[in-house]
């Protein structure tokens, strides 16, 4: 039977390939604790009936009328066998990032008119606990993780009577794959969140049209890491993708420690942002920078010889000798580090550095960039594991069943199955991005390379004009700076301005490093970019950039900044895009020394 519901992957896995570790993580001891097919298919079954007990379901089986279950937690096993069990019993589960801000929480909550949520620790049980009074619709709070003062998820496994069992399966069998499966609650880079409604079908066709993808890399007897967060859209569809395919879904315990659990798991693929990607290189190029010596050149040479890799394209003998010796010297132990079976790293959520895609694409480590929205379910087009079906720079073809048009502006719009129903509650907004022949307008710039290859320009609304009328798309040249191993992070500014500008973050490491070289000393990152030799350093670093770009898009001024930019602190969403408004605001005083002449 093929799957039309998101819950039959259960019975699919069941009979086509049960397993011992459909999925696994860390607990207590360090020890990774195995559920298998069988013993999730249980937890759900029990679960749902005990959902079921406490009066949870599809009421009149309208949008409004389904109950809404929130959960914020991190990655792990009993989150999915949640977002499954609520499924089953006709309601509507809204995951919500553990980071949201109290305001924001509060908003979701009483927007979703959320009846229950499930939270994985104390500190988020106490940040729910807190706007209680707030949130009126809210009966209760479980928890993941025992926590004496607070209910205990798996008390529910015991609750469900036989007829629960009776009502869950009466409700799931009449579930169709246009039913409203899950409302998303995007981050947003301004103003508070909008709910995204997506059906079974949405997701599902997502899935199914995504598998041929998955196919060279994908297998029963794989193994991914799951470590971005369970309630972005991306790494749940990815997960489905996974669980349809049979393969096992190990849970990294934090992102902090996702280098030790590569290596323990030895996944064959796992989903990632371009701005974790960076940090591994990072800390890769870190660690060449602490060999000496012989080693130290041949490192450094093999990531030269990797920087120059071409897809598609016979460099000649000399350097493919090169290459090869590369691999077997050097980037053999990249591969180790990330576990010695990893054949694809699937991204997305922003552009990735094209240096980061050749040096690992010629390390043997195949980067498939990909793009879509939480609108979209996400996946939009994606470049293929084949080399034939990759393209740098660009998001790749567009996957089957998907049609995309560009509007006359260059604007990326989308139809198809994976298209959401809507804004949940905003007809308004609805009607504002979805025409009337189904076509969803995506905000971003694109263009296509090859009549094949999608490549995003921009965001629509984030490319500005100057005071001279001259249009700026900022993310290129910010994408460009950003190879700078001195860049951390890069915002240009310059709307109604006469030039552009930017804020820069430096990769404070590497500066430090560079000072000590040249004598500066290890002062606090605010002295050293005072220091004028090192801001002689970056205006040399921007203007070798600048001749990439016209006169209009050339960066004139900046300021650098001492601080990191990162969700707590409000300027980046919690899929790291920047917020540009925030920061902008945050560091008006910045801004206004860039133009104060």
């Amino acid at each position: 039977m093929t799957p039309t519901r998101l819950f039959d992957c259960i019975q699919w896995q069941l009979e086509k390939y049960p397993k011992e570790d459909m999925f696994a993580a860390k607990e207590e001891g360090g020890i990774w604790k195995k559920y298998s097919t069988q013993e999730v298919a249980e937890l759900v079954d029990k679960l749902s009936c005990g959902l079921a007990h406490l009066g949870i379901g599809p009421n009149d089986m309208s949008i409004e009328g389904r109950d809404k279950v929130a959960v914020l937690s991190n990655n792990r096993p009993e989150w999915m066998i949640l977002d499954l069990a609520v499924q089953k019993t006709g309601a509507v589960l809204t995951p919500i990032y553990p980071t949201i801000s109290v305001n924001e929480l509060e908003f979701i909550l009483n927007d979703a008119s959320v009846k229950l949520v499930f939270v994985s620790d104390k500190d988020l049980y106490e940040k729910v606990q807190s706007i209680r009074d707030k949130t009126p619709s809210v009966t209760a709070v479980y928890t993941f993780n025992y926590i004496q003062e607070a209910l205990f998820w798996k008390d529910l496994l015991s609750m469900g009577t036989r007829e629960d069992k009776e009502t869950v399966q009466k409700i799931s069998s009449a579930i169709s794959s246009e039913d409203l499966c899950t409302i998303l609650y995007t981050s947003g880079t301004t103003g508070f969140p909008k709910g995204v409604m997506l059906s079974h079908k949405n997701i599902l066709s997502n899935v199914q049209n995504v598998d041929e993808v998955f196919d060279a890399i994908a297998g029963k007897d794989d193994r991914a890491l799951s470590f971005l967060p369970l309630n972005h859209i991306f790494e749940r569809m990815v997960t489905y993708i996974y669980l349809y395919n049979g393969m096992s879904i190990y849970y990294a315990q934090s992102l902090e420690t996702i280098g030790e659990n590569l290596k323990e798991v030895q996944p064959t693929v796992f989903s990632t942002v371009p701005r974790l990607l960076e940090k591994v290189y990072e800390r890769i190029i870190g660690k060449g920078q602490e060999l000496t010596g012989v080693k130290r050149k041949l490192f450094f040479w093999a990531v030269d010889i990797g920087s120059r890799y071409e897809i598609n394209k016979n460099q000649g003998w000399w350097y493919n000798t090169q290459l090869a010796l590369a691999n077997k010297l050097i980037f053999k132990k990249w591969r180790e580090g990330l576990g010695g079976k990893v054949k694809a790293i699937v991204t997305g959520a922003a552009a990735c550095q094209v240096r980061l895609l050749r040096v690992f694409t010629a390390g043997k480590i195949v980067i498939m960039e990909g793009y879509g929205l939480t609108e979209t379910s996400p996946v939009i087009s994606v470049n293929r594991f084949e080399e034939k079906g990759r393209y740098f720079g660009t998001v790749g073809p567009v996957i089957k069943n998907v049609e995309v048009k560009l509007a006359e502006d260059g604007e990326i719009c989308c139809r198809g199955d994976n298209v959401m129903m809507g804004y949940y509650k905003r007809p308004d907004l609805t009607a504002e991005c979805i025409d009337k022949d189904g076509w969803f307008h995506t905000g971003d710039i694109g263009i296509w390379v090859d009549n094949k290859f999608l490549k995003i320009t921009d965001r629509k609304k984030e490319i500005f004009k100057t005071s001279g009328g001259k249009y700026v798309a900022p993310q290129p040249i910010e994408n460009k700076m950003k190879e700078s191993a001195f860049i951390e992070q890069m915002m240009v500014v310059g709307a109604e301005k006469k030039f552009a500008g930017a804020l820069i973050v430096p990769a404070v490491a590497q500066l430090k490093e560079w000072c000590t070289k040249h004598g500066i000393g290890n002062g606090n990152t605010r002295e050293l970019i005072r220091n004028p030799r090192v801001i002689e350093l970056y205006k040399g670093i921007v203007e070798d950039y600048n001749k990439l770009f016209n006169h209009v898009e050339q960066v004139k001024k900046f300021e650098l900044l001492e601080n990191e930019w990162n969700i707590d602190g409000g300027e980046l969403t919690p899929t790291l895009k920047l917020k540009r408004k925030v920061i902008m605001e945050k560091y008006r005083d910045a801004i206004e020394r860039i133009y104060a002449d």
